[in-house]
């Protein structure tokens, strides 16, 4: 006989062996150490940056803001796998405990955003309120945690709804709601924060009396999100470790393969162009060195420290370089990329090139940034680290790890 709740512990089983694996090889040695030196350094300069805050400074807007997004943001993960389609859409009427687990699952593995969030923004929070004792923000926390649960239930119910534009006005609404009330919380202007609960109560149950006049569960809509879901998961996990079932989508970006074919019809020039269209359209690999680069360009900006600056140029020099490395095997299950009259040697001098490249150019960008906050030695110090460091680790290390493939 069919039980749903057994469905759900065998999936949900499979799924935490699955995240456990692939998170031992994501919080490595190297990127501990990484991120425990970036974290102690925003955390040194975010109290300096509340000491010298105005008295004007929109901290419960900031606040009101990022509580009413975290709580807005609220998928449910149902482990619903691409057959599901075919074997488990006949058995719909018996599938209740098994998306009430979902639910749950949903709403317990998702706070732990609101919790951290509470804890980034307390000292905020504090700053702006001196006189406020601790309970009255343990009270928000507290409405946070209510609140997830109240939008993760709206965000179930109105999957069920195939009006895509529906669906946009919903989440639109709810999420200007939960801004408000959270805004007014925080105020504690409560007759304000009580009228928009109030509205917001409304939208709740209008969400759950549209979900009833629905013709069944949105199924394909639960198997794509959840198959979203893994994929970014994938995603992240394939800049430390191979992983063999992610699916990376292609993009064009006509120009950017334009600016980066231009190499000379040799044969040692073959996998210089594949690395380099590679790493133009396939997969996260120029969004993820672009993310890196924009976080440590801000941070080099804004912390005034030069030396703390120069370990940001050399720290993210390093993220972007080790994650990149995974490209040597982007193309490992296509057969003919081993029929090419190339020797290996070639292919794994023209990855570690263009790492090298890649990382020159990360570099004079975030030396550039020195002279724009007034740091001419900086300039000379970041560009001479940089080059160095992407010298010896690439060339070096780096190099020494693909050679060992």
């Amino acid at each position: 006989m069919f039980n749903s709740e057994e469905l759900f512990k065998k999936r949900f089983s499979s799924h935490m062996r699955e995240t456990s694996r692939y998170l031992k090889y994501i919080f490595n040695g190297h990127i501990a150490v990484a991120m425990f030196f970036l974290i102690s350094a925003l955390a040194f300069y975010y109290q300096q940056f509340l000491a010298g805050l105005p008295e004007n400074f929109p901290s419960v807007l900031i606040i009101g803001i990022a509580f009413g997004l975290i709580v807005s943001y609220s998928p449910v993960r149902t482990f619903l796998l691409e057959p599901d389609l075919v074997f488990l859409m006949p058995a719909e009427e018996k599938m209740d405990k098994y998306f009430r687990n979902s639910l749950a699952y949903s709403f317990v593995v998702q706070l732990y955003q609101v919790f951290l969030l509470a804890a980034v923004l307390g000292p905020l929070y504090f700053n702006a309120f001196k006189d406020r004792s601790g309970k009255v923000y343990l009270i928000t926390i507290l409405l946070l945690v209510v609140f997830k649960g109240w939008n993760i239930l709206i965000n179930w119910w109105t999957s069920f709804v195939r009006d895509e534009s529906y669906k946009r006005l919903s989440l639109l609404v709810r999420t200007v709601f939960n801004i408000v009330i959270f805004y007014f919380i925080i105020e504690l202007n409560l007759l304000f924060a009580l009228i928009a609960t109030v509205l917001f109560l409304v939208l709740f149950g209008m969400s759950y009396a549209k979900s009833k006049k629905q013709n069944g569960i949105n199924w394909a809509l639960l198997v794509e999100g959840d198959l979203k879901s893994r994929q970014s998961f994938y995603k992240i996990a394939n800049m430390f470790t191979d992983v063999p079932h992610i699916k990376s989508p292609v993009k064009k970006r006509s120009w950017l393969v334009k600016l980066l074919s231009k190499l000379p019809m040799e044969q040692k020039n073959t996998y210089t162009f594949l690395y380099r269209l590679s790493f133009a359209r396939s997969g996260d690999y120029l969004g993820m060195y672009v993310r890196l680069f924009v976080i440590g360009g801000l941070a080099i900006y804004f912390i005034p420290n030069m030396w703390v600056k120069l370990g940001m140029v050399v720290l993210f020099l390093y993220l972007s370089s080790f994650q990149l490395v995974t490209l040597y095997d982007h193309y490992r299950t296509i057969v003919w990329i081993d029929l090419y009259p190339v020797v290996k040697k070639l292919r794994q001098e023209s990855l570690i090139n263009l790492l090298f490249q890649l990382s020159v150019v990360k570099t004079i960008i975030f030396a550039i940034l020195f002279i724009v906050t007034k740091h001419f030695l900086g300039f000379l110090l970041a560009l001479a680290a940089g080059l160095i460091f992407s010298f010896l680790f690439i060339k070096g290390y780096l190099n020494r790890k693909i050679l060992a493939k």
